[in-house]
């Protein structure tokens, strides 16, 4: 039984490094005999397998994740011209970008644009009005949305201690990948890092505070349906570090980051925090999401805190608009 488990964590494995393989490399043309390859499964069988596991054709699936790329740049990035987002994701033509999109959606690229930046202003302008009623409301309700009928209603929001932009250095990390809905399920997150932690620690590598603990979302999760999304639980490890079954290891990006610093109460507060960011923070800030994914930065042990308080960081990739 027990070599059987290692037998699947080792299939798991190879089929999320061509999940990052992708990820890192969403222009290429891709072939089966490549992304084979990087699975070191044989070109016969390794579609087979894929399938099994992921649960999508490999087109279907590389098309998809191009797909909620483009409609992700669509929304942060208004300026960002069309021909350039289809480009950035991989498209070979404008055509084809086109009617992919519009089966998916149901409307044409521009439309989604169009009608998503326009629920944004809706947003922006009931909240003002509201403020003008009471200027403490946002601290109570947070971001105030619209639904369909007009009413207004409240999304929340925690503000931060302090956001900064900043660029980091890129780092490797050893993770372990979950596919599924996580919203809310702090047993989920427990049950992973125990896993991780329970690696990591027999070879040394828990060398608290510099190694780092974090999460990483490769997904949107307004675009991308619960039962995809993919999230990956870290420690930052030396670049030679072997891993294998179900620990993967992949790079952070190097980039531009705009980071907030929070203290929350628990995992009901991440929601809070992430909504503060991209409906209060990022619309005035000049800069709009980068193509790298985000991540959460643990700082603390919430058991030894006071106040059992998470202390967190959130990394947005970001560029100038």
């Amino acid at each position: 039984m027990i070599a059987k488990d290692n037998q699947r964590k080792e299939y798991l494995f190879r089929i999320y490094n061509v999940q990052d393989y992708i990820e890192n490399n969403i222009t290429s043309k891709f072939t089966l005999e490549e992304l084979a390859s990087v699975a070191n499964f044989s070109k016969f069988h390794f579609h087979r397998i894929f399938v099994a596991i992921i649960g999508e054709t490999l087109s279907s699936y590389i098309l998809r994740i191009r797909l909620e790329k483009a409609a992700t740049l669509l929304i942060h990035c208004p300026n960002t011209p069309l021909t350039e987002i289809w480009l950035d994701c991989g498209f070979s033509s404008s055509s084809a970008f086109a009617r992919a999109f519009k089966e998916k959606f149901g409307i044409s690229a521009s439309s989604w644009r169009k009608e998503k930046l326009k629920e944004f202003s809706n947003i922006g302008q009931t909240h003002s009005n509201l403020s003008e009623v009471s200027a403490k409301l946002s601290e109570y309700f947070g971001d105030v949305h619209l639904t369909k009928n007009g009413v207004a209603k409240m999304k929340e929001i925690i503000n931060p201690k302090k956001v900064e932009v900043k660029p980091i250095d890129e780092f490797t990390v050893a993770y372990i990948r979950y596919i599924g809905p996580y919203k809310g399920n702090s047993d989920l997150f427990e049950n992973l890092f125990t896993r991780l932690f329970n690696w990591a620690m027999p070879k040394n590598l828990c060398q608290f505070p510099q190694t780092k603990v974090l999460s990483i979302y490769h997904d949107n999760p307004d675009i991308t349906d619960d039962d995809k999304l993919r999230t990956s639980v870290c420690i930052s490890v030396p670049d030679d570090t072997e891993v294998g079954g179900e620990i993967g290891k992949m790079k952070v990006a190097g980039t531009k980051y705009a980071i907030a610093s929070f203290e929350l109460s628990g995992a009901p507060d991440y929601e809070k925090a992430w909504n503060y960011i991209f409906s209060e923070w990022l619309p005035t800030s000049g800069y709009q999401p980068d193509n790298n994914p985000c991540f959460e930065l643990y700082l603390n042990n919430p058991e030894e805190h006071p106040e059992k308080k998470h202390i967190v960081d959130i990394y947005v990739p970001v560029k100038n608009m």
